[in-house]
């Protein structure tokens, strides 16, 4: 036992000095990103939720199990690294000790001890097993893109699932070694037949001293071995994962987007008047240190499991972006260039190796070579990489270790935006029109109210109809899309007819009302979102706003979440959550049909992802939908936390979708398998784009006529109103149907898994925590509105708090919602329509294999867009007018004489193919264009562009 002691002291003597550098090395690069001190404080300050979340996600394992059979797999492989360190405390007492039958307290004498040691070592080396028909089954060879592992260090994961079997080996080896000399020795010590995979090695195994040194030294040499491979691997999670979920964005990084900070501040529009020159170059991410030091532990904490990747729609639909190799590229990049980031001072610098040199030189965004989603030199980050994100947040939702993917990207587009003016074209026309006229499209703010006109009650406006909200419970927050598009129009139509009949009084801002600015922020233009916030704060704080209904999930998840910042404290919900309190409550009262031709339709949900994910409303929609009479509610595959994007989100509305599939019809194609006759949205951005793709399905003849998309809130309307002529139209309209030829094919929809939400009390904003089952939805009701038994499983609304139907006579007139051509009705089984689903959509999880993809059509060329220096509130070159499109109807000059404020801005292409909005041109904006600040080229002269641009919007007026 003597040599024994020598040979371990040595091991460790050679082992932990390297152990202990790179882990000054890590904590150096790691503190060497931003400060972030509102980490720290947060969780000095909530400290009992801090222990709570260590509890559930890192101990408890709350994420992965979402993962079932994997997340199991892991499970018990993370507890075995935790319970088997007291292993290795016995270890080590028996090596300095030299004494084999050494016990004390309760390590080698208590019984429970022991069998829970060995237990967890058995259930360890079968999670080994599923690991690795997991990567052999989801193998890059065999699947491709589809592979969650595309992309990973596969070597390094096969040689981690090696050493963990080894560590098991050698305990057992070690620990049946003991077990044979204390058998033989006759005595009772150590744990006896309770441990008993060890007591059954000892019935096979010599008596042997020799044997138990050799163990000894093979079970402590491993886990040196080891521990310097996690430390310079991926693995390094097992360390990192706990602080980084220690310090991240509580709930999680979803909802609110992070606030764009310098030297650890969150900027203003009063401090940036105070900036530095040097400083306008931190407007956002620019380099790779200019990440905050939260940021560098994440990179750090990667994992490289692919569960971001698998749910992203962006790689999902052939695009570059996949959430975890931009998050690897960074932390390689970081990884290459620590040596010049850590030397002290500039000759230091100039003395680190060649490649560190080349690794700084490397700019964070712009062009690379090789792959853009893997590239083998030029730039750390591709433009189409950034660009292509959606902030749906599916990859901050599905993460483990909570890594805030959104946040890096946004403050990355933010130093693109700001400081290099260099960004997709098709935002300068949406930058213009936010500054300009306070919507993304640029049409006349005085048309807020033209929604209204076709009510035959009259809406009040605060400044015209009451003094303050204080007179009125809500505050009615209609959006940019709710007043100038068309299709959207009916939506908040239909909210205000429903607020009347419940009597609930309200009023509206109308042309007080200015956007949000989220198209702006999630786009990287910091300095028009906070011009906007800033002037709809001050708004909302004169007119006294305390509790706020919005349409627009955008709008409600900036309401919500982001107007603190600007010192505005609101109650905001969305309208499927006040609607549903009403029904709830009994002041609005679905009514069912009781004509024979009134036939039963089926509906399934789009969860909009900043109403769900970033919220997590995902019930009160549901409920809506459940109770509505005559009517089968199917869940489409991917829904509630899993569901899949829109393609809308992250400014992408605006912009061309000319990489790999469209996203929007992905989506739609799963909700057209579903068999539903009617798609419900909670979101305008959703309507459009699943409008627009059911389009381009229905002309491909891929989607029954009949098929339509409406807002939840419009059904609700339809059920309410059955005896009457209701004012709001619940179909389409034929302006309403987008250009077919704009819209291409997707592939196949990427892999997913069920899951919903569980619902709140009426009485309380609904956020909820994740559903058991998504099925539970699937609910069918006959012609009284109640649940009939089906093959589905059925749940109806339960206790007092079910909303109430009531059944009155039916005229011969058929409701607004049932076309006057019923074409023939899909009579397929309910099963066979889930079995189209899934087909349609491809397995559950990608530890299964994804479906197959579908031809595509060319995507429409958009037209000719202004250079993207033209934009306010950005360095730029000089402005100049805009060159009249070609496919205009008329020139410019030939309607000067129309009396419109201004010209609107530019089109988006997407609109201009639905037909929705006809802003009227004027000439004299280009006046405003030509007099637009002088450009410097440089960022310090933002404030000073914002200015002028006000100054030009003033004159519009004048």
């Amino acid at each position: 036992m003597i040599l024994t002691l020598v040979l371990g002291l040595i091991l460790n003597a050679i082992v932990l000095p390297i152990a202990a550098k790179r882990v000054l090395f890590l904590y150096r690069l790691i503190t060497s990103g931003q400060p972030a001190p509102d980490r720290i404080e947060h969780v000095r300050e909530r400290l009992p939720e801090a222990i709570k979340t260590q509890v559930t996600e890192v101990f408890g394992q709350k994420k992965l199990l979402k993962w079932s059979v994997p997340g199991a797999a892991h499970f018990f492989v993370f507890w075995a690294f935790l319970i088997l360190a007291s292993v290795y405390f016995e270890a080590y007492a028996v090596l300095i000790s030299r004494d084999p039958e050494w016990h004390w307290f309760i390590f080698n004498s208590w019984s429970v001890l022991g069998f829970v040691q060995d237990l967890i070592s058995v259930l360890c080396l079968i999670s080994l097993g599923v690991f690795t028909l997991i990567r052999i089954k989801n193998a890059p060879e065999r699947l491709g893109r589809k592979s969650r592992f595309k992309g990973s260090h596969l070597s390094g994961a096969w040689i981690t699932l090696f050493m963990i079997f080894n560590v098991i080996w050698t305990l057992f080896l070690f620990r049946g070694a003991v077990a044979a000399h204390d058998i033989a020795e006759g005595e009772g010590n150590g744990y006896g037949k309770a441990a008993f995979v060890s007591y059954l090695l000892g019935k096979v195994l010599p008596d042997s001293t020799g044997l138990i040194g050799a163990g000894l030294l093979l079970h402590i040499g491993v886990m040196l071995v080891f521990l310097i491979f996690v430390l310079n691997s991926k693995h390094l999670h097992i360390f990192l994962a706990p602080l980084n979920v220690m310090f991240g964005r509580r709930p999680n990084a979803l909802g609110a987007l992070k606030p764009l900070t310098i030297n650890g501040n969150a900027l203003t529009m009063e401090a940036m008047e105070d900036l530095e020159e040097e400083d306008f170059e931190k407007l956002g991410v620019g380099k790779v240190e200019d990440f905050t030091w939260k940021g560098m532990l994440d990179f750090s904490t990667c994992t490289e499991c692919g569960r971001c990747q698998s749910q992203c729609p962006a790689w999902n639909t052939e695009k570059p972006l996949s959430p975890k190799l931009l998050i690897m590229g960074l932390r390689d990049h970081a990884f290459a260039k620590a040596p010049y980031l850590l030397a002290d001072g500039e000759e230091a610098k100039a003395n680190v190796s060649a490649t560190a040199l080349a690794e700084a030189e490397r700019p964070l965004v712009g062009e690379t070579e090789g792959d853009a989603w893997h590239p083998t030199g030029g730039a750390v980050i591709d433009p189409d990489v950034l660009w292509s994100c959606v902030n749906c947040g599916a990859c901050v939702e599905q993460c483990p270790v909570d890594i805030e993917h959104i946040d890096h990207i946004d403050d990355m587009r933010r130093y693109q935006v700001l400081v290099e003016s260099n960004f997709p074209s098709e935002l300068n026309n949406i930058f213009k029109g936010l500054e300009r006229k306070g919507n993304p499209w640029g049409m006349d703010p005085k048309g807020r109210m033209d929604w209204a006109k076709g009510l035959d009650f009259e809406v009040k406006q605060v400044g015209v109809d009451v003094e303050s909200l204080d007179e009125v419970d809500w505050l009615f927050w209609v959006g940019c899309a709710g007043a100038f598009e068309d299709r959207q129009k009916k939506t908040t139509q239909a909210v205000a007819e429903l607020l009347h009949m419940a009597d609930v009084d309200f009023a509206v801002l109308g042309d007080g009302e200015t956007c949000t600015g989220d198209p702006a922020r999630r786009a990287g233009n910091e300095v028009i979102f906070m011009q906007l916030a800033a002037e709809n704060a001050e708004v909302l704080k004169e007119t006294k706003a305390k509790k706020v209904v919005s349409t627009c999930a955008h709008c409600f998840n900036t309401l919500k979440n982001e107007y603190a910042e600007f010192g505005v404290e609101l109650e905001v919900v969305h309208h499927t959550q006040l609607l549903n309190r009403l029904v709830r409550d009994g002041k609005l009262k679905p009514i069912a049909p009781t004509t024979a031709t009134v036939k039963n339709k089926t509906i399934t949900y789009h969860d909009p992802c900043f109403l769900g994910r970033h919220n997590k409303v995902y019930e009160p929609p549901r409920e809506l939908l459940s109770v509505i009479p005559n009517t089968e509610f199917k869940e489409m595959p991917r829904n509630s936390e899993m569901s899949f994007c829109c393609g809308g989100g992250g400014a992408r509305m605006w912009m061309e979708e000319d990489l790999g599939t469209r996203i929007n019809i992905n989506r739609t194609k799963e909700a057209v398998a579903t068999g539903a006759d009617q798609i419900a949205v909670g979101c305008p951005f959703c309507r459009v784009m699943l409008s627009d793709g059911l389009t381009a399905q229905q002309a491909d003849g891929k989607a029954r006529e009949e098929v339509e998309v409406l807002d939840v809130a419009q059904m609700l309307l339809a059920s309410v109103k059955r005896d009457d002529d209701p004012a709001t139209e619940a179909e389409p309209s034929a302006e309403d149907e987008a250009d077919p030829d704009s819209i291409s094919a997707t592939a196949a929809a990427a892999p997913a898994a069920d899951a919903a939400e569980s619902g709140a009390s009426s009485d309380d904003e609904v956020e909820t925590d994740d559903q058991a089952d998504a099925a539970k939805h699937n609910v069918v009701e006959d012609d009284k509105g109640e649940a009939v038994d089906t093959n589905e499983v059925v749940e109806e609304p339960a206790g007092e708090d079910a909303p109430a139907v009531e059944e009155v006579p039916e005229p011969e007139a058929q409701s607004d919602t049932e076309p006057e051509n019923e074409a023939e009705t899909d009579d397929r089984a309910a099963s066979e329509k889930e079995d189209a689903a899934w087909a349609n959509v491809g397995p559950v999880n990608t530890d299964l294999q994804g479906g197959g993809s579908t031809d595509s059509e060319p995507d429409a060329q958009p037209d000719p867009e202004p250079d993207p220096s033209d934009v306010p509130g950005t360095p730029s070159a000089d402005e100049t007018a805009d060159e009249p499109d070609e496919a205009e109807a008329a020139p410019a000059e030939e309607v000067t004489n129309v009396p419109d404020e201004s010209e609107p801005v530019e089109e988006d292409a997407r609109d201009e193919e639905a037909g929705t909005i006809t802003p009227v041109e004027d000439v004299k904006d280009e006046t405003v264009v030509e007099d637009a600040a002088p450009p410097t080229g440089e960022g310090a002269k933002l404030s000073e562009a914002a200015t002028d641009l006000t100054k030009d919007d003033e004159d519009d007026k004048a």
